[in-house]
């Protein structure tokens, strides 16, 4: 073993990019100061492992588990997996693309390095390996420059996780640029305020959206990340499939899971704008043809509602069909789901794939905002929900709220739906 007395932030990235890398050199450690750490031990998915000091959150496993399924079936699918992890933590991240993907190579990255000790601590429950067969490294640089010298050093990711506090925009190019083509990139953000339309310069700003408060903010969140991510590959000539949207209601955290293609397409279908109507509550999507032709004519052809219009933002499916499909199906064979186990992430699974339905437009109707248009008590999801259905229209729950309703059917004819319902259950009643 090379022992290379010096802390990691005394070396350039030049200087440690060829330890990493050269075959030649054996395994290494690199010495830090003698910190005190309050070692907390956890155990997630069966591994365990410790925070130290170390900004951690257990309400983050379940998009964790979603990130590792997604990488086991890259692996399984190409064969090979090279992950980095660039803002790591703790490490338990790589330790899980490490142990359950079968990731062949993990490089955690976190800035902080006073938690190497406790990353290393974690990671050493997998043996490091020498040469060509080296399992992991740990660096300690900040994300965007680790980012750019994987780029420069020709080093290229299978799958880039960047769980980054606030916006993460800055980091949307250098890692593109690290990122094998056909890769996947799982992107992260905690901004609410720009979601909810709060701070619409911040959001024009770090995402090129101009985002408005809407009655279903949160999924402007994970569209406006995803439309960040479409104008970034579109400068560099790739194009971006989201493969899942994961909102969880803690932080709050937006994680959206995207495979970076080469070529630019010649029009981006699913980019555009997003329009609520507030006069009506009808949500209509408006492409760059459609600019000055906006409008909602709920009253008559003379006389238009105002709308709030907020985009460029990614306006089609939340969620690859044939990717949540194939996550349930290897979570089932982990044993992460069925036979009583795993309920949420089973429920979670299940409304991802209900909501990839291609007919489901952007946003969801609240039941209570329709039954307030109403003036009514709203029925039982279940049975509106059903009553859809009959009618012909699409309609699922909503993973990101849990009293509302993703459905093609316009909020009139929902407030119709919903009133039918209650007439013939006060029939019901009366006989």
């Amino acid at each position: 073993m090379l022992t290379l007395p010096l802390s990691l932030t005394s070396l350039s990235l030049p200087q440690i990019f060829p330890i990493l890398q050269n075959p030649k050199v054996g395994n290494f450690s690199l010495e830090t100061s003698k910190s005190n750490f309050k070692y907390l031990a956890r155990t997630e998915r069966g591994i365990e492992f410790e925070t130290g000091n170390a900004f951690f959150r257990h309400e983050s496993a379940t998009g964790r588990d979603l990130g590792v399924l997604a990488a086991s079936l890259y692996k399984q699918s190409n064969g090979t997996l090279r992950v980095l992890d660039a803002m790591c933590g703790c490490g338990i991240r790589s330790c899980r693309y490490l142990i359950e993907a079968k990731a062949d190579f993990v490089l955690a990255n976190d800035a902080n390095d006073e938690q190497r000790r406790v990353v290393l601590g974690n990671l050493k429950k997998v043996e490091r390996g020498f040469g060509d067969e080296r399992r992991w490294a740990v660096s300690h640089f900040d994300a965007n420059r680790i980012l750019t010298e994987c780029y420069l050093q020709r080093d290229f990711f299978d799958l880039i996780d960047i769980d980054s506090f606030g916006s993460d925009s800055m980091f949307l190019r250098s890692a593109m640029n690290a990122l094998r083509l056909g890769g996947l990139l799982y992107l992260t953000s905690t901004d609410g305020y720009s979601s909810g339309g709060h701070r619409p310069f911040c959001s024009l700003a770090a995402y090129g959206a101009y985002v408005r408060p809407l009655p279903y903010s949160n999924e402007i969140g994970l569209r406006m990340l995803i439309g960040g991510a479409v104008r970034e590959a579109s400068i560099l000539g790739y194009h971006v499939i989201p493969l899942f949207s994961y909102y969880s209601y803690h932080g709050p955290v937006f994680r959206v899971l995207v495979q970076v293609n080469r070529g630019k397409p010649r029009e981006i279908r699913h980019y555009g704008f997003i329009a609520y109507c507030n006069n009506c509550g009808i949500t209509r999507t408006f492409s760059w043809n459609e600019l000055g032709r906006m409008n909602c004519s709920c009253k008559n052809l003379e006389e238009s509602s105002p709308l709030s219009i907020s985009g460029p933002l990614w306006t089609g499916p939340l969620h690859s069909t044939n990717c949540i499909k194939q996550m349930w199906s290897l979570a089932e064979q982990w044993g992460w789901i069925g036979n009583g186990a795993g309920l949420d992430l089973e429920k979670l699974l299940g409304r991802m794939l209900e909501e990839s339905d291609p007919r489901l437009p952007p946003g969801y109707i609240k039941m209570d905002e329709m039954s307030s248009r109403a003036k009514m008590n709203s029925p039982s999801i279940g049975a509106m929900m059903s009553a859809l259905h009959k009618e012909g229209y699409a309609a699922t729950r909503s993973h990101i709220s849990t009293n509302a309703i993703k459905t093609d059917c316009p909020m009139p004819m929902c407030i119709r739906i919903a009133k039918e319902l209650q007439g013939a259950l006060n029939v019901n009643h009366a006989n």
